[in-house]
Parts: C-alpha cells; structure tokens; sequence
C-alpha cells in the first residue's frame, strides 16, 4: 500500500528531522499540510513524515525509511548554477562628474582657482575610492571649456603609477571627458 494512502486528514503525524507533531489538514499526492501544536499551518513532503497512533509512533519498515532517505539525499543535492559574474568589460565605469555646477549650489564668491581647487580634489577624492573598492574603470567628465581642467586632471593621474588614462567614449561624453583604468595587480 502507498504511504500517501495511509495519511489521510485528521491524522496526527511527527516530521522526521524536526521536532514538530500535527495533525493533517490537507494531503496531496506528494504533499501534506499540518497544523502544528502551536497553530501553525505548514507543509511537507509525505516522505518526511510518519503517523503517529494514540501517542505512539507507527514505525515504518527498514525498507520505507531507507527509500526515504534516499529521495531526500537526490532532493538535496541540487547541482550549484555558478554564479556569473559580470565580466570587468561589462561593468559600466563610474562617473565622476566635476562640473562646477554639479559640485556646488553657487559659485558666487569663488575665485577660478578655489573652482579648480574644489573639482581637482574632488577627482582625487573619487579615484582614490574607486581604488580601495576595487573599481575598474571611472571616467571623469570636465568638459570642454578651454582644456586648464583636463591638463590639471592628467597632471594629478600622472602621479599614479597603477592607472592607464585615455579618452572618454567621443559618443557618450564627446571631447569633454577622460577616461582611467585602474590596474588591479600592479607588478
């Protein structure tokens, strides 16, 4: 005879591996739904209960508990998907934007080298943390404007031995951006 025969509703069962006793609300063909001691509702495979008679457990054979046992070892044993990772040519770079206008509220008051100033340590700043988070390539956006910003900007990457610096993606960003990556393993 089936084991799913043998639990029907109103049976009070004991989940193997667990220390929860209930009785059956609900039995599908691979499932049964209990209600627990405390007035929980929970569901398990049939396989891992037994019936319990009068307070005391009906014993299944050898031969059920090693089958059981069985099934449960395939169940748990669910081969491990790798994980992907996005490859480091896929991660889109961060942006640092240090235009003026994106860095302060106002610059009235500023003089253009307190502008400089702000954005040239600002860029410092940004690069710095996309090298202690392991963060491959950032691209800083300067503008246009008449060039003072991106010859400071080359000037303080320069000082960096483990950074390789090019131009900004032209359809993205146009003449306006400069782009570094950080090399992870300097040797």
């Amino acid at each position: 005879m089936k084991k799913n025969n043998m639990i029907k509703i109103g049976d009070t069962v004991s989940v193997l591996d667990e220390p929860i006793t209930g009785k059956v609300i609900a039995v599908t063909v691979d499932e049964v739904t209990i209600e627990t001691e405390d007035g929980f509702d929970m569901t398990f495979f049939i396989r891992e209960v037994v019936k319990i008679k009068s307070g005391e457990l009906i014993m299944p054979s050898y031969e059920e508990v090693h089958k059981n046992l069985q099934e449960k070892e395939v169940f748990k044993k669910k081969p491990k998907r790798p994980i992907a990772k996005p490859k480091e040519r896929d991660v889109p770079p961060m942006e640092v934007d240090l235009h003026i206008n994106k860095l302060v509220r106002s610059t009235k008051g500023m003089t253009n080298h307190d502008m400089i100033t702000l954005q040239l340590d600002t860029a410092k700043r940004q690069l710095d943390f996309a090298i202690s988070k392991r963060i491959p390539n950032v691209v800083f956006i300067h503008g246009v404007g008449q060039g003072v910003l991106k010859e400071e900007l080359k000037y303080l990457f320069g000082r960096y031995d483990n950074i390789r610096i090019s131009e900004g993606n032209y359809r993205k960003y146009g003449l306006g951006a400069t782009a570094v990556y950080i090399v992870q393993n300097p040797k």
